[in-house]
């Protein structure tokens, strides 16, 4: 998104919403005009802590969400992508937000406000299971990573994360990841120092596994990651 930036009219935000929310028959009344705008890269979209007026949903680009330790280190929970909803089970549990958002590069974004989306899931029960079904998945996989946690190493978390990125982003022909990331959001993904990071990835190119070029990683055996990952 350079220059200037043309922000979608609601019919395009409609249509892209179906592409996520595929049983919803009409999302007209979730998109306001004035509720879809442009964010730069590095954005603060909302911190931890903060009452939640409505959710978010990703008309385009890449946002981070992670929570803030003491001593002020990241832990990354996930990335949102291009289709993805954020920020509404905050909204429905009526809580301050438990995690933080941040554009990891230029974004469109189209917010739904909470009296919107309560409307929405009162009479819209294909929606609001559609919404289950996301929260049911995001606790899915808050449960595997509690459990890498506990019983993996930071050299086979690296690994499957790298693994995670090329499912959820895509690669390209040539094997490298999509998603472009700096060495400390993908330490602060892994849950380790930006230090031990840089050391595993010397270790993987010895071992013919990854090549890494500034934010570029390209995965040159995925079959051996896999195996090193668990799966």
């Amino acid at each position: 998104m350079k220059g200037e930036i043309t922000l979608p009219d609601a019919e395009t935000c409609k249509r892209k919403f179906r592409e996520t929310f595929k049983t919803i028959s009409d999302p007209a009344p979730l998109f306001l005009p004035d509720c879809v705008k442009a964010y730069k890269k590095g954005t603060l979209i909302y911190s931890e802590g903060t009452p939640m007026k409505g959710c978010y949903f990703v008309y385009e680009g890449i946002v981070k969400i992670y929570q803030t330790g003491n001593e002020g280190k990241e832990q990354i929970i996930k990335f949102e992508k291009e289709g993805d909803i954020f920020g509404f089970r905050s909204v429905i549990l009526k809580e301050t937000a438990c995690t933080s958002v941040e554009t990891l590069s230029d974004s469109i974004l189209c917010f739904i406000p909470d009296t919107v989306l309560f409307q929405e899931i009162r009479n819209n029960a294909e929606f609001a299971y559609e919404l289950m079904q996301i929260a049911c998945k995001e606790l899915g996989e808050s449960n595997r990573y509690i459990k890498d946690i506990a019983q993996k190493s930071v050299k086979e978390r690296l690994a499957e994360i790298l693994l995670l990125i090329a499912h959820d982003f895509g690669i390209e022909p040539d094997g490298t990841l999509k998603l472009a990331i700096s060495r400390e959001d993908l330490s602060n993904f892994v849950g380790t120092a930006t230090e031990t990071l840089i050391r595993l990835l010397s270790e993987y190119k010895t071992e013919g596994l990854v090549e890494a070029k500034g934010r570029k990683i390209k995965l040159l055996n995925p079959e051996k990651l896999k195996c090193l990952a668990g799966d």
